[in-house]
């Protein structure tokens, strides 16, 4: 795990409230897909500081967090207290502390690229879901990180890439995986899952004033995917 959720846990938590990347292109695009949770219980795995498990909470939902940083468990706790049920797991290992058929809706955002394997986790979440319950998640889109002009390069490949990211004001080494979109997909299935749709995101209006050009850059090159997968009854 990299020091952004660790070691910078509070700054990463104070930059993503109302930021481009988080606040307002991954969260509006993430939530319309997730659509109304009241009454429903919610799982969020890579909860983070407890941003998604706030809204669905205010929402009315009965809400699960999960976290592999037990600073950002910390955080989401301190901030919801007795509303949520948070803790800490490494979710490479899946979900074994959750119960077959529990909850109605699954978010995971922007987390899964974290993981060499998306087997174990997706099948766990697959066994986690309700008949016809809902997954979704969003990811880095293959295309950003992959370099055409390398020759050796394969698209097709599950790679590791290290990178420094700014996202609390100072660089922070992040390492995460690239992988195809036909590997998401197949996982998908493979797991039990049927997609019902899929997006490449849309900025909100609100970042062409705060931030214009990352929302013109944005509006013409995604940065992210979308995915809206149903349980298969």
């Amino acid at each position: 795990m990299g020091k952004m959720y660790t070691e910078f846990a509070t700054q990463y938590d104070e930059a993503i409230q109302n930021n481009a990347y988080n606040a307002l292109y991954e969260r509006p695009t993430t939530l319309t897909l997730v659509g109304d949770v009241n009454g429903k219980t919610v799982l969020d795995l890579g909860c983070g500081p407890g941003i998604y498990a706030k809204i669905f909470i205010e929402q009315g939902a009965n809400v699960t967090a999960v976290d592999a940083s037990e600073d950002m468990v910390s955080i989401t706790k301190n901030k919801l207290q007795d509303t949520v049920d948070a803790y800490r797991q490494d979710l490479s290992h899946g979900l074994p502390k959750e119960r077959d058929g529990t909850f109605d809706v699954v978010v995971c955002p922007l987390m899964i690229h974290y993981l060499e394997d998306l087997t174990l986790l997706f099948s766990d979440i697959s066994r986690v879901l309700k008949s016809n319950g809902i997954f979704v998640f969003s990811t880095h889109h293959p295309i950003i990180d992959f370099d055409p002009s390398d020759l050796n390069s394969n698209y097709f490949a599950v790679e590791n890439i290290t990178e420094d990211w700014d996202t609390t004001g100072e660089p922070v080494e992040v390492s995460f995986f690239r992988r195809s979109l036909t590997s998401i997909f197949s996982t998908l299935s493979e797991c039990g899952f049927t997609m019902e749709r899929f997006s490449e995101g849309v900025p909100d209006i609100k970042m062409k004033s705060v931030a214009p050009e990352t929302y013109e850059r944005l509006s013409r090159r995604p940065n992210f995917v979308f995915i809206r997968a149903r349980k298969a009854q």
